[in-house]
């Protein structure tokens, strides 16, 4: 069984120049709303300009700097030492070591918290994270590994036990069989230990993978593949029934505006619109054009007349091919 966990941890959250450091204002606002109990520390990691960017990285926006500290955040700098503009996901793991050595929880930038986080049961010593998610990863060629090829052969590469990550529930060779999340949010009681075998597994997976994976695409997906290995090396694995508050009533990973719009419930809708009228936020928010478009200038209660929230289509194909039709498309 879980405990309740520490009563103080950590969030990091990842900004950059460009839509993440208005997503980050977004979170950081609503985390001051939803959870004004929260013990702990907003860590926004900025990565630093260096040989793996072309140009500066960071926040370019003054007013997003100025507005996140006195939303109560700390601005993080980090240096990329692996990965960088070749792959920008990849800042999710290089500033877990920059962060003090607490339990932490990591959130991208394009979450929404909804309620009382802090008060989430985390049992921080076994790692987790989010099964909001899509088979995206492996793709089975015909004549190639299947999936349990695949994931058998990443296990063993790193020396893992296989079958003990395996849900039985679920159909040989489909895709929930196997462990795999969305590296949405994902937590642990030690961001150094987390961050380095992160770190060795994605870098290990991108520059010497097994033979299995010659013919699997493995951008964007580098983080989702190694994250399982990670957490299931460390102890942990799927969140239990505890944690349903995350992608529930705590958190929502709402992914791009015209999403959140046509899927989200009734009570995402009502604290997205809640965080973002102080006018403070919303002359920030302002500057970022689909923020402007869909929260402030009504696209987004034209996305949401078109959906069902009940009824939805079972793949987000679907539902970006009827935002696109309808020009409310947007990233």
């Amino acid at each position: 069984m879980a405990s309740a966990g520490p009563s103080r941890f950590n969030i990091l959250a990842i900004a950059q120049k460009g839509r993440l450091q208005y997503e980050t204002v977004l979170l950081a606002a609503s985390l001051r709303a939803c959870d004004p109990d929260f013990a702990g520390t907003l860590f926004i990691a900025e990565p630093q300009p260096g040989p793996l960017w072309s140009g500066d990285p960071g926040i370019d926006d003054p007013a997003v700097r100025d507005l996140l500290e006195n939303l109560g955040a700390q601005l993080l700098p980090f240096a990329n030492t692996t990965f960088g503009e070749s792959y920008p996901n990849g800042n999710k793991i290089e500033a877990l070591l920059a962060l003090p050595d607490e339990p932490f929880l990591f959130l991208d930038s394009d979450t929404l918290v909804t309620g009382p986080l802090s008060a989430a049961p985390f049992d921080f010593s076994r790692p987790s994270a989010s099964l909001r998610c899509e088979g995206t990863w492996p793709q089975p060629e015909i004549y190639g590994p299947d999936r349990t090829g695949l994931w058998k052969a990443l296990y063993d590469r790193f020396g893992l036990d296989f079958p003990s990550s395996l849900d039985l529930s679920q159909p040989d060779d489909y895709w929930r069989r196997y462990l795999y999340f969305n590296a949405g949010w994902f937590f642990h009681e030690s961001p150094h230990r987390f961050g380095r075998r992160f770190l060795e597994i994605a870098r290990a997976i991108r520059d010497d993978p097994p033979e299995a994976l010659v013919c699997q695409p493995l951008y964007p997906w580098l983080d989702q593949i190694a994250l399982p290995l990670v957490i299931h090396g460390l102890g942990g694995g799927r969140p239990g029934p505890e944690l349903a508050g995350l992608d529930g009533d705590l958190t929502c990973h709402w992914r791009l505006m015209p999403l959140l719009y046509a899927r989200e419930s009734d009570r995402v809708v009502e604290t997205l619109h809640r965080v973002a009228a102080p006018n403070r936020v919303k002359k920030v928010l302002k500057a970022h054009e689909p923020f402007r478009h869909f929260i402030y200038q009504g696209k987004g209660r034209k996305a949401r007349a078109l959906f069902d929230r009940d009824d939805l289509p079972r793949r987000e194909q679907a539902i970006r091919h009827i935002l696109r039709r309808e020009g409310l498309w947007t990233r």
